[in-house]
């Protein structure tokens, strides 16, 4: 049992970062009313327990399992554990409907039909992203992610896009399915490029990342060679390369196998047996009631034996462990209620009295219990339709020391790879499984002690934590990650900055001999609204803005990603303020007094090449907006935007979707997306070097800078020590301080305007 206490440091990085849908513990509540942390007993926590002894600091992201508010990050067994919160419409929506009845089903062959719901896809993306920044902030400079499993497919590229400098791993512990099958999948692309935001993608099969690298090649068209997939950058990023391989993930073979010498688990083994009557065999099924698990095969195999006479019940007897799962998924329910009615049909038709025919136990078990029946058992049973792994072949391997015990595995089963001395049979050919099972019964001990053998040696040697060393070394060489270049985030969330730190802030400015004033446009000294040529700007701080540029020493500008004559439209300022549009591609007039000589114009010739150039990205950015109405092309001197505003519907999503898989075919174009806006410019330019490059011509000692937007995070970026940013409305800032909205913007520039008057 954990000891949780809470974690002193919420901004604590880390060498290593697990990211999984359920964290490693499972609360508990006590008789007293407080919460108790009690850690899972699943694989992947049996793995990451032994990797996280050997680093300096690791942590953990996921969901508690409660829907909810989250609690606060704690400490338990030596990790830092980060709760995500997920509502209950999450869990309806992200897992038990887009990962458990959409992606699972069309994961595992199609055994049932996944259902399609654009509104679970909506809570798959959103819940996705809240891993992410859950995740993104907690690794340290340098460190490994490592994120798992279907669930959080998007995870990847979404931590990407936020922490460049890391090893980002993904390991899909299900079977990923062949292009044809996978093909059906809406937002098929969108899963893809999420994936490929990792270093190093892990497969339990060689046929699943076969099939991974097919469905990149044919639905994503990008280059491979070999297992190395290529991926380009949005716009001018350089090329990723991405390597793919198969890891077949294990158990803690030394820790079950020392179970049997347990004197307790070997007398809990022997009772079974009486309780059972002393039976000649005993045959043993061990599944979470899934219908991939290939139950309904096993007991119709198991009926129909018993209908032929050819097995005796008094002699041999069934167990079938169903571990309950995913109750409030339909397809569960049904096959529950299909189960309990063929259990009961055999054991009305041929159970002796006092004892099954087939003993039905749908509860779970602890592990000390489920070995004691490894070892009770004659015959395991694995016979998956469809499985990642299936981690039971392993266990029921290590847990027979003595070597007795046969093997029947699905060929479907990821373990068939490995276990190969098991009895292997196809669980769809009813007529073969019969034949496999009675085979197995009839086995001689001699027979059964090579087989196991074997078995036994190769599931010793490739336990859990030689899985996850092997990965992570791997990852450890997949290539050097880029160096930290995000900004450090000051500000989240929504909450302005205390009036009095804003105050003292905009009073040392003040006092500066020479300063630049920038702000952005849209969001700033206007307020969004939907039609973008009928913004009204804030006439009092428009005032402001003219009549500060009229103090000595003050320079000021207005940088938007509006084209030029559109801004100067829109503000008609004089002369004495600097207008820069397309986000520093077109600057206007300037006053007498600054270097013009500074404004360097040779990056900003647009020769026919890009002219060219700059004429098929807006054609194809028209016919985006063709297919999603409301959206609309706007086009710049050396840029064409799309804004998505006004789509109607899903339009917004899908159209911005689009212009970003159109931008990764373009690596000479500088590709910048927004607030429901994405440019593509032929030029670079960005607000951050168009700031800096004003500041020096105007020999600023210091400048101040309001931004709303992504696009103003390149300005904040840049702070000196004397330097002011004003982040303008919520989200993740690296300016200092945080203003509410247009009103506020003019309370700043009517007070600085009050201050630096005060010098003359």
């Amino acid at each position: 049992m954990p000891s949780a206490s809470s974690t002193q440091d919420a901004q604590r990085q880390h060498e290593l970062v697990v990211v999984a849908n359920r964290l490693p513990v499972d609360s508990r509540t006590l008789p007293d009313g407080a919460t108790e942390w009690v850690t899972s007993p699943g694989g992947l926590v049996t793995a990451m327990e032994s990797v996280m002894r050997t680093v300096d600091s690791g942590a953990w992201v996921g969901w508690g399992g409660t829907a909810g508010e989250a609690p606060e990050p704690f400490e338990a067994d030596g990790m830092s554990l980060y709760p995500v919160r997920l509502d209950q419409e999450d869990v309806e929506r992200y897992y038990e409907g887009f990962s458990n009845a959409t992606l699972w089903p069309l994961y595992h062959d199609v055994i049932v039909d996944p259902e399609f719901h654009r509104t679970w896809w909506d809570s798959y993306l959103s819940a996705n992203r809240r891993f992410a920044e859950a995740a993104a902030p907690v690794a340290a400079p340098g460190g490994t992610i490592w994120v798992h499993d279907y669930q959080l497919q998007l995870v990847p590229q979404m931590i990407r896009a936020k922490r460049s400098d890391v090893r980002i791993g993904f390991f899909n512990h299900i079977p990923f399915p062949s292009v044809e099958l996978f093909s059906q999948l809406p937002k098929r692309n969108s899963i893809l490029r999420g994936l490929l935001g990792a270093d190093l993608l892990g497969f339990q099969r060689e046929s699943d990342s076969l099939n991974f690298v097919s469905a990149v090649r044919r639905l994503l068209g990008y280059h491979v060679e070999g297992m190395t997939i290529f991926v380009p950058g949005l716009g001018a990023s350089p090329v990723r390369e991405v390597q793919v391989q198969t890891f077949p993930i294990s158990i803690d073979s030394a820790a079950v196998s020392a179970l049997t010498e347990d004197p307790q688990i070997r007398e809990r083994a022997a009772q079974l047996r009486r309780d059972l009557g002393d039976p000649a065999k005993i045959v043993l099924g061990v599944d979470r009631l899934d219908y991939t698990k290939g139950i309904r095969h096993r007991l119709k195999a198991w009926g129909e034996l018993l209908d032929d006479g050819l097995i005796d019940p008094h002699d041999a007897v069934m167990i079938q462990v169903a571990t309950p799962s995913r109750e409030r998924v339909e397809a569960y329910r049904q096959l529950r209620d299909e189960v309990e009615l063929t259990v009961g049909r055999i054991n009305g038709e041929h159970a002796p009295i006092g004892r099954p025919a087939v003993s039905y136990q749908h509860h779970s078990f602890d592990r000390r219990d489920m070995t004691a029946m490894f070892m009770a058992a004659d015959v395991v049973l694995v016979t998956a339709l469809r499985d990642g792994m299936n981690l039971v072949a392993k266990e029921y391997v290590a847990s027979r020391p003595d070597l007795h015990g046969v093997l029947v595995l699905s060929e479907f089963a990821g373990a068939a790879d490995e276990l190969r001395a098991a009895v292997m049979v196809n669980p769809h050919d009813i007529d073969e499984l019969k034949a496999a099972i009675l085979r197995s019964l009839a086995m001689p001990a001699e027979e059964q002690e090579e087989a196991m053998r074997s078995l036994r040696h190769q599931v010793m040697e490739h336990d859990v934590q030689t899985w996850a060393h092997n990965f992570l070394q791997q990852l450890e060489e997949s290539g050097d990650p880029e160096p930290a270049v995000t900004p450090t985030i000051h500000l989240t969330g929504e909450t302005p900055s205390e009036a009095g730190e804003v105050e003292t802030a905009l009073t040392a400015f003040a006092e500066v001999p020479r300063l630049l004033i920038a702000s952005d446009f849209d969001g700033v000294i206007a307020p969004i609204v939907s039609d973008r040529d009928a913004v009204q700007p804030d006439a009092a701080a428009l005032t402001a803005l003219r009549e500060l540029s009229e103090l000595p020493g003050v320079a000021v500008a207005l940088v938007s990603g509006r084209a030029l004559a559109d801004l100067d439209s829109h503000t008609r300022m004089p002369s004495s303020v600097v207008l820069v549009g397309s986000h520093g591609a077109e600057v206007g007039a300037l006053p007498p007094w600054m270097q013009a000589e500074v404004l360097d114009q040779s990056s900003l010739t647009m020769t026919e090449q890009k002219e060219e150039l700059l004429a098929s990205i807006t054609a194809t950015l028209r016919r985006i907006a063709r297919a999603h109405p409301g959206t609309e092309v706007e086009t710049k001197p050396t840029a064409a935007v799309l804004h998505t505003r006004n789509a109607k519907g899903r339009g917004s999503i899908n159209a911005t979707e689009s212009a970003l898989e159109y931008a990764m075919t373009l690596p000479d174009v500088t590709v910048t997306p927004g607030k429901e806006v994405v440019e593509f410019a032929v030029v670079p330019t960005s607000k951050g070097a168009a700031v800096d490059t004003l500041a020096r011509a105007s020999a600023a000692d210091a400048w101040l800078y309001l931004g709303d937007d992504v696009t103003d995070e390149s300005v904040f970026a840049q702070l000196g020590d004397r330097d002011l940013g004003l982040k303008v409305g919520g989200g993740d800032t690296a300016a200092r301080l945080r203003i509410a909205d247009t009103e506020a913007v003019r309370g700043v520039l009517q007070r600085l305007l009050e201050l630096r008057g005060q010098r003359r």
